[in-house]
């Protein structure tokens, strides 16, 4: 079975066409050189190197030199079709860092986060982040969906007493604009589960949330909390007991407000 497979992996052939279409009439030889021999034969040598290899060569490669274009991207693209995983990617880069540079991996991670952006969403995503912490992420926020940018969860984890709950969102989700009322006590306390977010009162600095970071929400204070761009996270969410509490729920946290958190 694996000499049948081996087989069938050095007869695949790459197929290239974007020399002729960029520079097929400007530059037909270089064109052919790059459709036909660079991909059409050395990239389909897979029975020698895998695509997977030529792929992390040739990615090591291109950031080495400081080549952080849409050469790069397109072949962070096709070492991601070729099976290297977020993780590995992310590890790749890192460990070209001490030999090419900082800054030069940098770059690097600037196109590679946008390549596998899809693949810290979805349901694969959502399992993995359940198996790194010990409460439950629970069933979709559909009763304040309408008050949140993206998708959250919400698990109740006690009932008595304080109740408190554990509020789970997806990269890039965070609620509304709010506030918590109370004409005595109120307010709502947070802490961090797992996964990385933010916490932000109206006129100061976003404030990281980690986990174990506890954040102590006042009474009558314009806020809102979500996760981090490109992390999943969860906090729990304690109401502290108040006289006639009520949330009033405001605007969203425009694009704008919240992507230049982490730059």
């Amino acid at each position: 079975m694996a000499a049948s497979s081996q087989m069938i992996m050095a007869q695949q052939k790459i197929v290239q066409t974007a020399g002729r279409q960029q520079l097929g009439d400007f530059a037909p030889e270089f064109a052919y050189l790059n459709d036909d021999i660079l991909f059409g034969e050395v990239w389909s040598r897979n029975d020698l190197l895998s695509l997977r290899d030529r792929s992390l060569v040739t990615i090591t490669s291109l950031i080495s030199q400081g080549i952080t274009d849409s050469s790069l991207t397109f072949h962070l693209q096709e070492a991601k079709k070729n099976g290297i995983t977020r993780t590995e990617a992310a590890e790749i880069i890192t460990h070209i860092a001490f030999y090419a540079g900082w800054p030069k991996a940098w770059g690097a991670f600037r196109l590679a986060k946008d390549v596998w952006s899809d693949d810290i969403k979805g349901d694969d995503a959502k399992a993995r982040f359940q198996r790194s912490m010990i409460f439950p992420i629970g069933e979709p926020n559909t009763a304040f969906a309408k008050y949140f940018t993206g998708n959250s969860y919400l698990a109740p984890i006690s009932t008595e007493q304080i109740p408190f709950f554990n509020v789970t969102f997806e990269p890039g989700c965070r609620n509304n604009w709010h506030i918590h009322k109370a004409v005595k006590g109120g307010g709502q306390m947070l802490v961090g589960v797992a996964g990385r977010g933010w916490y932000q009162e109206e006129g100061k600095p976003a404030v990281e949330i980690l986990p174990g970071t506890v954040v102590h929400i006042p009474t009558n204070t314009k806020h809102w909390h979500g996760a981090a761009k490109d992390s999943w996270f969860a906090h729990l969410a304690f109401e502290i007991p108040g006289e006639n509490t009520s949330n009033e729920w405001l605007e969203p946290v425009t694009d704008d407000e919240y992507y230049s958190l982490d730059k």
